[in-house]
């Protein structure tokens, strides 16, 4: 049975006509995946140029393993899976055959991957996951357990000397499987969080991180290195692009990680603090109109399933309009501010 994840849709171009090429060459190809391919294949003339460029690519290789299709074989293979007429393109030079022939032996050369991976350069598993309006649970390639909020990515890569996660938008909560050896890292924003097994929450917000420990302890460095902090169950650190050092608090654990029971709590926060949490599970987000809207207190506990809602009754419990915007997004307004 096949277990290659399909690639994911924002994945760069060159990095899913090389996961294709890989998998319409392989053995264990099956009859789903090339019906994928398919359907990627249509989706943008852009696709089909690339994949009809990487297999140039794959056809240069001379170390291609034994298992994969000989050249005589793969005119077959082609016919088989016709790619669109393509009109005639000039020679095009630089990064992308480069970039091309990289993606490549990442995925489909496993002497070239074996070399990168003992070198600390490539990982030897590659994993990527997504959530919309839902909280997702998984199992991390090794044995790392994560909770993802609603809208939320992220990415794990394993390497020879770390665990590496990325973190590109959302929220997570991680139980980590403890090794000392090789630690876990998770990049978010402009900083990294660094563990060898612990539980820890991190939380990546336009260009904010936030992170909060509930078991073991975790190393927490913003963009500027050398100035990290270590943090304790019951500890949350912050910071955002250009700090020189996370801002470090003691919190109520149970409050910041509701969100995991399907709720959100709201301690007597302002709204200036409260909005970045609404926007989390709202397809549009809400904007302040100014300092004094910011101010304006907000508590409560609600559901994290129906925020449209409690944001839709705002200004019926507190001195606010909300006045829609072309774009899509809602501005929130004081009622009694001096225009």
């Amino acid at each position: 049975m096949n277990n290659a994840p399909s690639p994911a849709n924002d994945d760069p171009l060159v990095e899913v006509a090389a996961h294709w090429c890989m998998r319409l060459h392989a053995t264990d190809c099956t009859d789903e995946e090339r019906a994928q391919f398919q359907l990627w294949l249509e989706e943008h003339p852009s696709h089909a140029i690339e994949y009809e460029a990487m297999l140039e690519i794959w056809d240069l290789s001379e170390q291609l393993p034994a298992s994969q299709p000989s050249p005589s074989q793969r005119p077959a293979l082609r016919q088989a899976l016709p790619v669109p007429t393509l009109p005639v393109r000039p020679r095009r030079r630089g990064w992308r055959p480069q970039a091309r022939a990289i993606a490549l032996a990442v995925v489909a050369l496993p002497l070239a991957a074996y070399g990168g991976w003992m070198m600390g350069w490539l990982p030897n598993s590659y994993e990527h996951y997504e959530t919309e309006q839902n909280i997702s649970r998984i199992t991390l390639g090794d044995g790392s357990e994560v909770e993802l909020n609603s809208n939320s990515d992220i990415s794990f890569s394993n390497f020879r000397d770390q665990r590496h996660v990325s973190l590109n938008t959302g929220e997570a909560y991680f139980h980590v499987t403890h090794d000392s050896a090789h630690p876990f890292v998770v990049s978010a924003g402009e900083g990294s969080i660094t563990v060898t097994g612990t539980r820890f929450n991190v939380w990546k917000y336009q260009d904010s991180v936030v992170v909060t420990v509930t078991e073991g302890s975790v190393r927490v460095q913003s963009e500027r290195q050398g100035n990290d902090s270590t943090l304790t169950p019951n500890m949350q650190a912050s910071f955002k692009s250009g700090d020189l050092k996370p801002k470090v608090v003691s919190v109520d654990t149970q409050t910041a990680l509701a969100w995991r029971d399907g709720k959100l709590i709201l301690n007597n926060i302002t709204l200036g603090e409260a909005v970045p949490m609404l926007n989390r599970y709202l397809d549009e987000p809400l904007l302040l109109a100014d300092q004094s809207t910011a101010d304006i207190r907000i508590g409560g506990i609600y559901s994290t399933r129906d925020i449209a809602s409690l944001v839709k009754a705002l200004p019926k419990v507190l001195p606010i309009k909300l006045e829609p915007q072309s774009d899509g997004t809602t501005l929130i307004r004081n009622r009694n501010a001096r225009l």
